[in-house]
């Protein structure tokens, strides 16, 4: 990575947590200046304007939010285990892991009428998100995990709604309470759909992620 490029990505990273917790509109130049230690000039020698930066802060929380949530879900063999450990993962919206909260939240409710470039891009991550949740869900089906008979793609798209409604709850309230619930809500539904995990379905599991 050339040094122009590297000196790019370091505006982009300082400045996402701002662009992500006081959103696009809130945040000025002198915002970046502060994040970054850079001087005007030296910032629109990487970026056309704050808008172009806005764009690409938005990209990178975005990003960052489902790479890390994808991480963590690989972590397990399983899909039951796999879902139940994103779950957990995102149980605590006041440590979220991208800071400043969802940033499909954040940018989604800002930019749906003001920005279409960001809008487009939560839109994206959202439909990523939900089909990451759905094939965790249908390889479980696949490897014997849960009932063949289980509507787990509903499941997801509710799973998703129920999250992401929860993050808003328990931000707006500081109170995580209502999301430890749902997520026990969540995980009772799955168990009612699982059937016994065997040794077999483990072995069969891990040959597939191979």
């Amino acid at each position: 990575m050339k040094k122009s490029e590297k000196t790019r990505q370091f505006i982009i990273e300082q400045t996402a947590p701002i662009f992500n917790t006081k959103g696009v509109a809130a945040t000025a130049v002198s915002d970046v200046m502060q994040a970054t230690n850079m001087a005007r000039g030296g910032l629109y020698v990487h970026f056309k304007d704050l808008e172009e930066l806005s764009q690409c802060a938005a990209e990178w929380n975005l990003k960052q939010f489902v790479e890390k949530t994808s991480s963590e879900a690989e972590k397990y063999i399983t899909a039951k285990a796999k879902f139940f450990g994103m779950l957990d993962y995102l149980s605590d919206p006041l440590n979220p892991p991208v800071l400043g909260g969802c940033p499909m939240m954040n940018f989604g409710m800002e930019a749906d009428d003001t920005n279409p470039v960001i809008r487009e891009m939560v839109k994206d991550t959202i439909c990523t998100v939900q089909q990451g949740m759905t094939d965790i869900l249908k390889q479980g089906v696949k490897n014997g995990e849960f009932r063949k008979t289980w509507n787990y793609k509903e499941f997801a798209l509710k799973a998703y709604a129920m999250i992401e409604g929860g993050i808003l709850v328990s931000r707006v309230s500081k109170d995580i309470s209502q999301m430890k619930l749902l997520v026990k809500l969540l995980k009772k539904e799955i168990e009612t759909e699982a059937v016994e995990t065997t040794q077999k379905v483990i072995k069969k599991s891990v040959n597939k992620s191979k």
